[in-house]
């Protein structure tokens, strides 16, 4: 498949926020506001193509917004379906095995940074109970701590 074969960047956010709709984030919003944001971040910190695709697209899987199967089937470079598949957390799998799978692909980390920026923002946090925005601070302080990234901080 040559490049001018897959979908264009607003084919994936069309595919992405159709596939996500209806849905919200933990704060009520429509999901796609933060789909959004993932891939404003991957573009502001110097991101491609391929990882804005797959910033568009790198809940689909693990919300089973899009199966596995359309990913593999759909018209988006190796690249970017490997981040999506990098990016999507596995049910038992643990933050080690997680964090160990996005540092070995290849383009993954700067998604998966954008995605923790965004969920972290404590303006996004601060409409939450304080024991929900505890929880999450913790963990998402935690898994950029095993990623290597720099400005874990605690927003709760």
């Amino acid at each position: 498949m040559t490049d001018d074969q897959h979908l264009t960047l607003p084919e994936v956010e069309t595919l992405a926020r159709t596939a996500h709709q209806g849905q919200t984030d933990k704060a009520g919003r429509p999901y796609a506001e933060h789909l959004r944001a993932v891939a404003d971040g991957v573009r502001a910190r110097g991101g491609d193509d391929e990882q804005i695709a797959a910033a568009w697209l790198h809940d689909a899987v693990e919300d089973e917004a899009l199966s596995e199967r359309w990913l593999h089937e759909a018209a988006l470079s190796r690249r970017t379906k490997d981040i999506v598949l990098a990016v999507t957390k596995r049910a038992g799998e643990a933050p080690q095995e997680y964090a160990a799978r996005i540092l070995a692909t290849p383009g993954a980390l700067l998604v998966k940074e954008a995605d923790l920026a965004h969920n972290a923002d404590p303006a996004r946090l601060a409409v939450l109970d304080e024991a929900t925005r505890t929880r999450l601070a913790e963990k998402y302080a935690r898994m950029r701590a095993l990623l290597g990234l720099p400005g874990a901080r605690n927003a709760g």
